[in-house]
């Protein structure tokens, strides 16, 4: 483009309408970029960051909607907190210890968002023993009436305890320890809306974790404290994001040596960040766990785009443009390409949105809501302000005088251009290609073993040595039961769950998930009804079973409805069978839900429908269910919006194959890295593939854009690869170490999927730009050798932009 020194002299009438609207009234887009920014930078203040059980289910899963019709009668089975209480001096019988379990049990009970109907501990009356007499059966509270810290009573709770049969529940085995059990509401009563996980665990440290002293320890796990912790551990994440920011910054300065223009990318970058949080609030939503690094992702993607911007403008000073000409030009020839790469961006974003998990969803909108942005601030708004405020001269020419040593084949980079031209040439290309291709056949025989799900016990969203999994390992080794419950519902007409074909049906479910190795032990009416049937009997072992007369079954389930509603609600309708895990790994919900799922298909009827499910674990084997669904539809997806994108872009579906088959080794080979660090496909790393593709397509559409241009002008294809080298080489490596080190400083996070997806990212941003750089060529060797013959039929066109 021609040189103009003075803007006087530039033709402002020139370029294409929405260049001229935007630099010809740059002032306006100015000030109202910064009314924007006081604005929603306000609505980001008012931010906030929570989670919703509810919000990591995936909605339209069989599992989630049987739950959610029958979770007024399944109160117990959502979401729920265990408080351990543990005497460090001594057993429960302590009636010190007894005083502070009974202060925390009030306590907890008072506490905004506890389910107190289906609240369990000695100290609640709901917990009752039973005894099997001559004259029948008696039984009442564990905790006695009258208990007032004297041995006599001491030694009647001790006795109830035994023969309530809780030890291993509620009590501990070495009996040092009891729970606290707390399930959850999903709205704040106060106040209506969702309950507010981040208070509630708050609440739990201020007001629980208190009475801690030198004989009394608590132990706290539950959705709501691990979302509590989350939650908490981004005050440290926030460190870093200025972490990243303070090496994006090292490393735009480093390639461009001017503070001035690299402050304006920074800048930016951070306002897309701003408008992104504030556009979020004002939509009535808040950041979760799983969507609070999106921000961060943005903020690297935009230094990554200002970057090229800022190069364009570079090179045109340094060739003796004026700053506002400048500007225009590198708008000019740029702005297309950053609107394909941000579109190429989007898509990554856009597919999860098919995923039918809000947390994930939520994830997509504050992503897309970012692309979106970056188009305002980067593609137009950094122009602008560069127009105004323009580069330091010396850098300018030193960019100039940069790419003239690469073109001339003089400076230690065009050694390096020389070598990345030689895998256009038949036997690198071939090489190259094969060590690609047995890379990603061995890549994808170990990706065979990626699992859905956890592969860990305690909660794996944080550090093995976390205070959460700490107390997870504390109270999975001290009680019998553990926290991973499996429940089964059962549907019946009014009364149908007392009759005595259906308890005969619950009573061999039972048993058949009694005999999987996963599983520690069963309840349900069948079993309780048992004893029931016993008890009314003048405890003769002889009725110890199931009755067919219904008189005595329904006696024998009477009190259920009020003493273990879990298993069967008030009018008889709804039961449940449960199943206590051994662990939520993977592996263990499938073996589950196989036998489930078997069993009640052969013995639902009309009249009885035995449905999967409820519990923590069966939660989470219906959100393993679906992200196994969802994880080949949503890489089918991707790849063909960006084949789509990719074959409007280049017009040709050479071109396409050229570009989307580093995609697709990468993706191949992020699989395989997955199964290497023992990381599952879940709720926290779905995302990350689809991300990576849709991001790392940025640079095919970079070097194939400038290389095909080149190549239809009539340039061979080394020349024209070379060239494209020397346009955009640098840009893209750039983008590469500029996006991984935004993203491996998630590494070192304490909360630990965003560790791995800090891991993850950076293996795909850094493993895209290889492919780029390596495998694009010699690809289009074999395929994009043709562009150049036809290219030499027709004119030459513009000599591509600089990036």
């Amino acid at each position: 483009m021609e040189v103009v020194s003075d803007s006087a002299t530039f033709n402002h009438r020139s370029g294409n309408g929405l260049e001229r609207l935007i630099f010809n009234h740059r002032a306006t887009i100015v000030v109202l970029c910064a009314l924007i920014t006081a604005i929603l930078g306000w609505e980001m203040s008012r931010l906030t960051v929570n989670a919703n059980f509810e919000d990591t289910l995936p909605r339209s899963h069989p599992f989630v909607q049987n739950y959610l019709a029958n979770k007024a009668a399944l109160g117990g089975f959502g979401s729920s907190v265990r408080v351990a209480v543990e005497n460090t001096q001594g057993d429960i019988y302590d009636p010190r210890y007894l005083k502070a379990l009974q202060e925390i049990n009030d306590t907890v009970f008072l506490i905004p968002g506890v389910d107190r109907t289906f609240m369990r501990s000695l100290w609640t009356p709901s917990v009752r023993w039973t005894q099997i007499t001559e004259e029948g059966y008696r039984g009442g509270p564990v905790m006695p009436p009258n208990y007032d810290g004297s041995p006599a009573t001491v030694e009647r709770l001790k006795r109830n305890v035994e023969t309530a049969g809780i030890v291993g529940s509620l009590v501990a085995n070495d009996q040092r320890s009891s729970l606290v059990f707390v399930p959850l509401v999903d709205t704040d009563p106060a106040t209506g809306k969702p309950l507010d996980y981040a208070a509630f665990s708050h609440a739990l440290e201020e007001k629980i974790r208190s009475h801690q002293s030198g004989n009394v320890r608590i132990h706290i796990i539950g959705f709501a404290k691990l979302v509590g912790d989350l939650i908490d551990s981004v005050i440290q994440v926030m460190a870093y994001f200025a972490i990243a920011g303070c090496v994006a910054a090292l490393a735009i300065y480093a390639y461009t040596r001017c503070l001035r223009s690299a402050t304006l990318v920074l800048t930016c970058s951070v306002i897309a960040a701003i408008w992104q949080l504030g556009i979020v609030h004002l939509l009535g939503s808040v950041l979760n766990p799983y969507s609070i690094l999106v921000p961060f992702l943005v903020f690297a993607i935009g230094v990554s785009h200002g970057a090229q911007k800022m190069n364009g403008i570079l090179q045109d000073v340094g060739r003796g443009t004026h700053r506002y000409v400048a500007a225009r030009y590198t708008f000019r020839r740029l702005f297309l390409a950053g609107l394909t790469a941000l579109l190429a961006d989007a898509v990554g974003f856009g597919v999860l949105m098919t995923i039918d998990i809000p947390a994930i969803r939520e994830l997509a909108m504050t992503a897309s809501i970012g692309v979106a942005v970056l188009i305002f601030t980067n593609l137009v708004l950094l122009p602008v302000l560069l127009s105004y405020l323009g580069v330091n001269q010396k850098a300018a020419l030193r960019s100039l005088q940069s790419e003239r040593s690469d073109t001339t084949r003089t400076s230690v980079l065009s050694h390096m251009w020389n070598t990345l031209d030689r895998f256009t040439e038949r036997r690198w290309a071939l090489v190259t290609i094969l060590a690609f291709l047995l890379l990603a056949t061995g890549a994808f025989e170990v990706s065979r073993g990626l699992q859905t799900g956890d592969l860990d016990a305690g909660a794996p969203e944080l550090r093995a040595n976390s205070r959460y999994n700490r107390d997870n390992a504390f109270i999975t080794s001290h009680y019998g039961l553990s926290s991973d419950v499996f429940a089964m519902i059962i549907k019946t007409p009014v009364d149908g769950i007392s009759s005595f074909e259906t308890l005969t049906e619950l009573d061999r479910l039972e048993q058949r998930l009694r005999s999987l190795s996963e599983v520690q032990a069963t309840s349900s009416a069948a079993r309780l009804a048992r004893f029931a049937t016993a008890g009314n009997n003048e405890g003769n072992p002889k009725w110890l079973t199931l009755n067919r007369d219904p008189s005595v079954t329904a006696q024998a389930t009477f009190d259920l409805k009020t003493n273990d509603p879990e298993y069967m609600n008030g009018d008889g309708t709804t039961g449940a069978v449960v199943a206590y895990l051994t662990d939520h790994k993977a592996t263990t919900l499938a073996d589950v839900v196989d036998v489930a799922s078997q069993f009640a298909q052969v013995h639902s009827t009309k009249d009885r429908q035995i449905m999967l499910a409820a519990g923590s674990a069966g939660m989470e084997a219906a959100t393993n269910s679906s992200v196994a669904a969802s994880n080949n539809r949503m890489l089918l997806m991707v790849y063909s919006a960006v084949i789509v994108l990719c074959l409007v872009t280049f017009r040709s579906w050479r071109a396409v194959v050229v570009a989307v088959v580093p995609l697709a080794i990468t993706s191949i080979c992020c699989e395989a890295l997955m199964v290497m660090l023992g990381i599952g496909v879940k709720v926290a790393t779905l995302p990350v593939v689809a991300l990576g593709v849709g991001i790392g397509v940025d640079y095919a559409l970079y070097l194939l854009s400038v290389q095909l241009s080149l190549q239809r002008s009539g340039l061979p294809l080394r020349q024209a690869y070379r060239r494209a080298i020397a346009f955009t080489g640098k840009v893209v490596g750039l983008v590469g170490i500029t996006l991984a080190a935004g993203v491996i400083t998630w590494a070192f996070s304490p909360i630990k999927f965003q560790a791995d997806m800090g891991i993850l990212l950076t293996f795909m941003f850094l493993w895209n730009m290889l492919g780029a750089l390596v495998l694009i060529p010699a690809l289009s060797h074999f395929l994009l050798q043709t562009e150049s013959l036809i290219g030499r039929a027709v004119p030459a066109s513009p000599e591509p932009a600089h990036a």
